[in-house]
């Protein structure tokens, strides 16, 4: 797949932000090389991404714009389901929200194929696990307002359909947009349920497999910030992989989904950028955790088990980030570079 994004064909590094810690001055102060940038595209409740710019949409290109000056792909997260909260899936039986999300959803494609070059979507995030802990496992049997797309007027009433209908649409719109899909891992008890379901919602259909790694530095979730609560106990993985969780663990998983969803390349998402320390928890832009460290030194271990590329950035706006981790991603980045790891 790297050749259809024009880009080498070794493991792909990027750099985006929830956040918003992440800026342009960052990755030219630090002379980084990247090859993925990635941006958030929310709904009407935090702020609806179509109206930051006019005219309507043109977000899209200013951020194809900043990926563009750095020689970087861009790559959107649509995040518009977790409007009205993410857990909160009445709205799919609202044809006023739904009007407005395939409304958009169109837009974004549109505005892609404006730019005439690749781009990479990651759509909605938490919402197939959402789904799936709702649906019981069985996509088709969760109702949604499809049809009222006129793009997808024959395509099932159901959350499978909206999977399926934004396949079509970026086909139709934006042939150079490469769509993937989120499973999470908390969405049931195995990873072969998860595989399961998300087959049912038709992800490998689609061009590649999101895989989010953590949204927090697991220092942060340690130091019992506000802001970083919940999920597994224990967050800071062993890089020795003799105790558990450790990093075997998660590319076992990994491998789970690509070679179960399609044997479709993996793009690792939302990766926390702190620095490892014998020292649990940290300070704010200032938490431990040790994934770049692990990633950017064991890269061919991530081309094993099917990754195409890992995208450093994080969920909320107090974790560390290129321009507070004391040059860990610049060093560990410039080493990758020079001896990289080639993909299969």
């Amino acid at each position: 797949m790297a050749h259809k994004l024009g880009a080498p064909s070794r493991l792909l590094i990027g750099l985006g932000a929830q956040g918003d810690t992440l800026t342009q001055t960052d990755i030219l102060s630090e002379n980084l090389h990247v090859d993925i940038e990635e941006s958030y595209l929310v709904g009407a409740g935090s702020g609806d991404w179509t109206t930051w710019n006019s005219p309507a949409g043109y977000y899209v290109q200013v951020l194809a714009q900043k990926a563009a000056a750095v020689h970087a792909i861009p790559m959107y997260t649509l995040y518009q389901m977790a409007q009205d909260g993410a857990t909160n899936l009445t709205k799919l039986s609202s044809s006023s929200f739904m009007s407005v999300y395939w409304s958009n959803a169109r837009l974004m494609f549109q505005q892609i194929a404006v730019s005439g070059k690749p781009a990479l979507v990651n759509i909605e995030p938490d919402f197939w696990g959402v789904s799936e802990e709702q649906s019981h496992g069985d996509p088709t049997s969760f109702y949604a307002d499809v049809q009222i797309n006129s793009d997808c007027s024959s395509i099932g009433n159901n959350v499978a359909g909206i999977a399926q209908c934004l396949i079509v649409m970026a086909r139709k719109y934006a042939p150079l947009a490469y769509v993937g899909f989120p499973p999470s891992d908390w969405g049931a008890a195995t990873d072969a349920e998860v595989v399961s379901y998300m087959n049912a919602v038709g992800a490998q259909n689609a061009d590649f497999i999101v895989e989010q790694t953590l949204d927090r530095d697991a220092g942060c979730y340690e130091a019992g910030a506000s802001y970083c609560t919940g999920g597994v106990p224990i967050k800071y993985w062993d890089e020795t992989n003799t105790t558990h969780p450790n990093f075997n663990d998660y590319m076992a998983e990994v491998q789970a989904y690509h070679t179960g969803i399609g044997n479709l390349p993996v793009v690792l998402w939302q990766t926390p950028e702190g620095v490892p320390s014998s020292n649990p928890g940290g300070s704010p832009y200032h938490y431990r955790d040790n994934r770049v460290h692990y990633f950017l030194t064991h890269p061919s271990e991530l081309t094993a088990v099917g990754v195409l590329g890992v995208v450093f950035g994080d969920g909320e706006g107090h974790q560390t980030n290129v321009a507070s981790d004391g040059g860990q991603f610049q060093e560990l980045s410039g080493q990758y570079l020079a001896a990289p790891a080639a993909l299969p």
